[in-house]
């Protein structure tokens, strides 16, 4: 199955389906960039969606720039900025592909975009792209599922969401390498009661945590950190998310 990252018809449902704590996500990442830089500056937020995570941390005081491969996704955070007239920009850009104006203090990649890239070589390339546009000292943090979710959690498994607008069933097929394959049949509730039926596919795909370590660290990387979820908990072998907390090296280091 291939990767259908437009969520032409997903968009639109995203954010009453979604059930992310998105204010513990946007906490935790405020606390390492000022644990580990001590200041607000440049924030880049990979495959944003529809601009929730950037609305917050605009909000705690970033300058935020929000780039996603789907039209109808930034169509949606376009809207939320509107309404909120905070000074996000937003791009259309492959993760693997991204073009800054100049450098960044801090990258954030979440709920698990990682895995929607296509190929490792996908985010071989990613992590290279954000290497090369971080500014030295400045921060890589994103998370992933892991292959222990993969197999245990998502697996060949079928789950249900509903709200009073919209049903959602999500449906899950284990392929080789541990790749999900994820079919969504959204039914949107009309006002006579009748239904309107979408559907999206596309993949997930993982690696391990020593995989991901030496991708980053291939791409000019210094991981500083990896832990179980947003918190500061380190991970074990029931861990369904890692978040890693990675550093591009001062010129100073380099040199060195």
């Amino acid at each position: 199955m291939k990767n259908k990252r437009g969520y032409s018809n997903f968009a639109h449902f995203y954010d009453g389906l979604m059930e992310a704590d998105y204010e513990e996500i946007s906490d935790r990442i405020d606390h390492i960039v000022m644990s580990e830089m001590g200041k607000r500056g440049i924030l880049l937020d990979l495959g944003c969606g529809t601009g929730t995570l950037c609305e917050i941390m605009a909000k705690k005081g970033y300058d935020v720039v929000g780039v996603d491969a789907s039209e109808e996704m930034l169509s949606v955070a376009m809207e939320k900025r509107c309404e909120s007239g905070l000074p996000i920009q937003y791009l259309k850009q492959d993760m693997q592909n991204i073009d800054m104006f100049g450098t960044i203090d801090v990258t954030v990649c979440t709920l698990d975009s990682i895995n929607h890239l296509e190929t490792f070589e996908d985010v071989e390339k990613t992590f290279e792209r954000v290497s090369l546009f971080a500014q030295p000292g400045g921060l890589f943090i994103f998370d992933m599922n892991t292959i222990y979710k993969h197999k245990n959690i998502l697996g060949n498994n079928t789950f249900v969401y509903e709200n009073e607008d919209v049903y959602c069933v999500w449906q899950n097929f284990l392929e080789e390498n541990n790749r999900v394959d994820i079919c969504l049949d959204i039914f949107e509730r009309e006002e006579d009661e009748s239904y309107i039926r979408h559907s999206e596919e596309f993949s997930e795909i993982v690696f391990s945590m020593q995989q991901g370590k030496a991708m980053l660290e291939k791409s000019g990387f210094e991981v500083v950190g990896i832990y179980d979820g947003y918190t500061e908990k380190s991970p074990c072998e029931t861990t369904e998310r890692l978040v890693f907390c990675c550093k591009k090296p001062e010129l100073q280091d380099v040199i060195n």
